[in-house]
């Protein structure tokens, strides 16, 4: 389907719409029971792809000062992605040869839960953090990290009044900047002659093959492909050179950059497009099939939630992520089928999910209330939380796994 359309990234006039969500809350404004009082509010979310160069984007955008400003994702509640950001780092200081003389500027960097690892290594950084809020607790750590949307003229800024960046770090970030042109010309401006960049985000194939449609929220802009992403890159004279499949997040794609001419192409580089290109990532038909799978993963997910309650289980839900957001509203999942949502974050514990209202309560409810079956909703930290839930499991609970298909574990 045509619609009116203006690309992000290349301007281009001629878009595709993908899937139609209707009418979302935002994902992480998180309300306290105190606050029902007061209409939430909600936007349109629809995903479109470029016919152009091939990106895929949100059509309604949302301010990000709206989405960011006040924020209750602290990336150091899960095991996982501490142990990710240890692992990351420890190979770009022996990768990149990084010490006491190098500078590491990390966008977004939320609680300091990655550059902490650069500050034990006495390796200079600074983090770069839209939310006071999660500012506050990286400073805590000691890691030095300003209060600021980055742009191209915040990167231009500190190249001249600082110093320019040997690694510019963002993970789950530059899926989230309208203005990817801005971000883009932002990193160039930011980096050394011989700096790298390293970007890690959910990857677009893995989020359109395994109908990831729960990561769609307004805070992500973008869902990319390395097909989308060469000429962007190109158009600020920045050429990716490495990338790196990763499993975390449900697949997701670390790329190198760096100036262009600066380093080699390596063969990584090359072979993805190709494989992309096989998958058919340029063509609509490859974008067409999507809506029907999610619409036949809703169906599935509300059978088995409607059987189970009319066979008189009690059901609850794990995860008040922004993802599960996405799910229980687009699939009227609310306080009809599910008694509560656990989570491990105690920022968000005694708030309610956006939209559907449901109490969040501490990972203890499930052993307290033994629901016979709880809804993962932050399915792509399966592992970790099946661990952590053992003696739920143990004492007969069992989880939903809702993405790529209906499951029960």
């Amino acid at each position: 389907m045509n619609l009116p359309f203006l690309c992000r990234s290349c301007g281009g006039t001629r878009g595709a719409l993908v899937l139609d969500l209707g009418l979302q809350p935002l994902a992480n404004n998180l309300p306290r029971p105190e606050d029902l009082a007061t209409p939430e509010p909600r936007f349109p979310l629809r995903l479109a792809v470029c016919q152009s160069c091939w990106l895929l984007q949100i059509l309604d955008l949302v301010p990000p000062v709206q989405l960011f400003s006040d924020y209750l994702y602290f990336s150091s509640f899960s095991d996982v992605m501490l142990r990710h950001a240890r692992t990351a780092t420890e190979k770009y200081i022996a990768e990149f040869g990084l010490d006491a003389h190098s500078h590491v500027i990390e966008i977004a960097s939320n609680d300091g839960y990655l550059l902490q690892n650069f500050v034990a290594a006495k390796i200079p950084c600074l983090g770069i953090e839209p939310a006071a809020n999660i500012a506050r607790v990286a400073r805590d750590k000691g890691v030095e990290t300003m209060v600021e949307f980055f742009t191209a003229s915040l990167a231009r800024r500190l190249a001249t009044e600082q110093r320019p960046a040997d690694l510019i770090l963002g993970n789950n970030v530059f899926a989230h900047a309208p203005d990817t042109n801005d971000f883009v010309a932002g990193l160039a401006a930011l980096l050394t002659p011989r700096g790298r960049i390293v970007l890690e985000f959910p990857y677009g194939v893995n989020f359109m093959e395994h109908s990831e449609f729960d990561t769609i929220y307004h805070e992500h802009v973008f869902y990319f492909t390395l097909t989308a992403l060469q000429p962007l890159f190109a158009r600020h004279h920045l050429e990716i050179f490495q990338v790196e499949p990763l499993a975390i997040h449900g697949g997701s794609l670390r790329i190198f950059a760096g100036h262009a001419g600066a380093r080699a192409i390596d063969a990584s580089v090359n072979h993805l497009l190709a494989k992309e290109h096989s998958q058919g990532v340029a063509a609509l038909a490859y974008y067409e099939g999507f809506a029907a799978r999610v619409l036949e993963i809703k169906r599935s997910l509300r059978d088995l939630l409607a059987q189970l309650k009319r066979s008189g289980h009690q059901i609850a839900a794990y995860g008040a992520s922004a993802k599960g957001s996405t799910l229980l509203n687009f699939f009227a999942l609310g306080r009809e089928t599910l008694d509560f949502v656990a989570d491990r974050s105690t920022y968000k514990q005694g708030r309610l999910t956006p939209g559907t209202h449901l109490p969040i309560l501490p990972p203890t409810a499930l052993l307290e209330n033994r629901p016979a079956y709880t809804l993962l909703l932050t399915w792509n930290f399966a592992d970790e939380i099946l661990a952590q839930q053992q003696a739920y499991r143990d004492a007969g609970g069992k989880f939903i796994i809702p993405i790529p298909r209906v499951a029960i574990v």
